[in-house]
């Protein structure tokens, strides 16, 4: 076999972290140029005021059993940041799949899960700064972790682990899509709906009894009784963190994970 031949019969052997990372930053360094990542700043702030400003007052003398109204009303500011960030996900997601990336990396020598790996790396990315601008926003308005380091990281770490499988399952929604603008606006009304819905604003014994099953059980409801137990609270309403209280909460992340993980790795899979 001649030179010439056997270059023409070497497959290129792809270097999967530099191809991770040449996608990753091909997603973060625009959205860091063009100011975009500051949405994910913004917005917390957005949520916090919106939320606090306007309840503060009715919902501190009807009663919560919270030390602030700041205090209980958190976990939701924490919970819409990561809802954000995965309407943020599912846009990207469904402008690739459309724009025809995922078909060209098929045809390229990149490996399977690099592509999506790399939007999950920047989605982190986003997501991270979300939630530092929503625990800044949560400490202007009187918000505190009340117990030791432990519990402080048992918080950080739930929070992040909700948000990871929020943007997967946005991920795996915007792949599937055909028109990144619909995607974008059909994934702003299930957070509306869950977080208005739920112990986030009010307890459930201040909605009718008709729903009340309801709004307790539903996820954003017990991710926000979570991250309560894990702050603390003063007046000592929070919760006990246990696996009886963190069960429920825990299940629901890792369940939406266990779901959205194969879907992902399959999609990503198919493009070839």
């Amino acid at each position: 076999m001649t030179a010439a031949t056997w270059q023409t019969h070497v497959r290129a052997a792809p270097d999967t972290v530099q191809q991770w990372w040449v996608l990753t930053t091909r997603l973060i360094v625009p959205s860091v140029k063009s100011g975009e990542v500051l949405a994910s700043v913004v917005a917390p702030a957005a949520f916090t005021a919106s939320f606090y400003i306007p309840l503060k007052t009715v919902m501190m003398f009807s009663g919560n059993g919270f030390s602030s109204y700041a205090q209980y009303m958190m976990p939701l500011v924490i919970l819409q940041a990561c809802a954000f960030t995965a309407i943020s996900a599912a846009f990207r997601a469904a402008t690739d799949s459309v724009a025809g990336l995922n078909r060209r990396f098929g045809a390229m020598p990149v490996r399977p899960l690099v592509p999506v790996g790399a939007r999950m790396s920047a989605n982190v990315f986003r997501l991270l700064i979300a939630l530092a601008a929503a625990l800044v926003s949560g400490y202007v308005i009187g918000f505190r972790f009340r117990l030791d380091a432990v519990h402080t990281f048992g918080f950080l770490a739930f929070a992040l682990l909700i948000g990871i499988a929020l943007t997967l399952g946005a991920d795996v929604i915007g792949t599937v899509s055909r028109s990144p603008e619909a995607t974008s606006q059909a994934l702003v009304l299930p957070p509306l709906i869950f977080g208005m819905l739920s112990t986030g604003l009010a307890p459930a014994g201040q909605f009718p009894s008709w729903i009340q099953w309801f709004v307790r059980n539903q996820p954003v409801s017990q991710f926000a009784i979570g991250l309560r137990a894990l702050a603390g609270d003063t007046a000592g309403n929070a919760g006990t963190v246990s696996w009886s209280l963190m069960g429920p909460p825990l299940l629901w992340a890792l369940g939406i994970l266990v779901l959205c993980a194969p879907l992902a790795v399959r999609l990503s899979a198919r493009r070839a």
